[in-house]
């Protein structure tokens, strides 16, 4: 391969990556299907949310099994294998009808765990292609290209749904989802060896913290106490938008009288657009200005965001509140891939940020959970919008505290 189709190969690398994270991320369809199965197979809230709770679970897993899975075997197989189990999970889903313990675990555990290697699989790659200096712009894309299944896949399980009943449209979705995705996963290569990455022409000062000699295996890493820092971090930077998005109609409804169910899916798709945004934008202001700086605004954003919650009461104030949370929630998810390379090195990437992003699934279970115990208690969110303030308060804090431990391992400034 010549030199110059070396260095455009990459462009083509990203953007294969980013159709197949667009086409696994389906979890966002069981919102549609959720509603169908709860009318026309009786089930309870409860056991409809069951399925949803467990592909949450399931799909941070599957992301920590995958990247040790690519510590043994090739990233493209570990993608193979994720597409494969996504649309597997959602045929066999169709197929099991109205049985309960069989929609949630194939939906909620094959599917699941096949997001999860299929997330983990592209990114690692990738960044090996690309500049040190871009690994915002990487992870923005990539991360924001599973956002983006939000915008298309709901509107289109509706329509299948409509024509062809949920039996059916879960196995159209999982044979489309196998057809995209499996090819897709076979442009996952290492670059040759021997390749540098191209400089890009206007590149700024580097904001990175880490010593380029630094490659820590997972045991190393949980052998740090700023692991556990920045883990936190995550968490509770995540926690606010998982507790946003499972009940945006409930807090529209509550605070604003809202209960127009097609103004309410119109509000879980406009978070939708501005947590793609988020990854996006997100990632590549953090190659601007460095991710402490980056994780600094965001914290900042939330903690103005919560406090001000409570006092949104009409539909406008809640869009703008609903936009902070999504973009903010966006922004956390391309970050933190950048902090994981960046604080612990590339070569074990894969299977250290799959126990960073244990986060994740920990936030999307205990969040909704902790913003429903408070509703039924006082009647309102504001007890919930109350804690995510202070514990934004206290994430600056802490990241303010990561500055200082990374400073004086390196011998730096966090912020040079």
């Amino acid at each position: 391969m010549n030199k110059e189709a070396t260095q455009k190969k990459p462009t083509g690398l990203l953007i294969a990556g980013v159709i197949y994270m667009v086409s696994i991320g389906v979890l966002y369809a069981w919102t549609v299907i959720r509603r169908v199965i709860e009318a026309e197979w009786d089930w309870t809230s409860t056991q409809s949310g069951l399925p949803f709770t467990l592909v949450l679970i399931c799909f941070a897993t599957g992301s920590l099994i995958g990247g040790r899975l690519q510590v043994k075997i090739p990233a493209r197989l570990v993608g193979t294998i994720g597409g494969a189990m996504v649309g597997t999970g959602l045929v066999l889903s169709g197929l099991a009808g109205d049985s309960r313990m069989m929609v949630a675990l194939c939906f909620g555990v094959v599917t699941g765990l096949g997001i999860g290697l299929g997330y983990s699989s592209f990114l690692p790659t990738l960044l090996k292609w690309y500049h040190p200096s871009r690994k915002g712009f990487v992870s923005g894309w990539i991360i924001g290209g599973f956002g983006l299944t939000a915008l298309y896949l709901a509107p289109l399980a509706s329509v299948l749904i409509e024509n062809f009943g949920v039996q059916d449209a879960f196995i159209v979705l999982g044979i489309f989802t196998m057809a995209v995705s499996i090819p897709l996963a076979q442009c996952i290569k290492d670059p040759p060896e021997g390749y540098i990455p191209a400089e890009p022409a206007n590149k700024a000062k580097t904001k990175s913290a880490l010593p380029p000699h630094v490659d820590k295996t997972w045991k190393e890493m949980l052998a740090t106490g700023k692991f556990y820092m920045l883990f936190i971090m995550f968490l509770c930077s995540l926690s606010i938008g998982q507790m946003v998005v499972g009940n945006i109609a409930g807090i529209v409804s509550l605070q604003a009288g809202v209960s127009d169910a097609a103004l309410l899916a119109g509000l879980v798709s406009f978070m939708a657009i501005s947590n793609t945004g988020g990854r996006i934008i997100g990632g590549i202001i953090s190659d601007k200005i460095g991710w402490a700086n980056t994780l600094i605004i965001v914290f900042v954003l939330h903690l103005i965001n919560m406090s001000g919650f409570g006092f949104y009461n009409n539909l406008p104030t809640l869009i703008v509140g609903i936009t902070l949370a999504g973009f903010c929630f966006g922004t956390t998810l391309s970050v933190f891939p950048v902090i994981t390379v960046d604080q612990f090195g590339l070569r074990n990437y894969s299977s250290n940020y799959g126990i960073m992003y244990m986060a994740f699934g920990f936030a999307g279970i205990a969040a909704p959970v902790i913003a429903s115990y408070f509703l039924d208690l006082s009647g309102n969110y504001n007890t919930v919008y109350i804690i995510c303030a202070v514990g934004m308060g206290a994430m600056i804090l802490t990241n303010l505290l990561v500055r200082r431990i990374i400073a004086k391992e390196n011998h730096i400034s966090i912020t040079e």
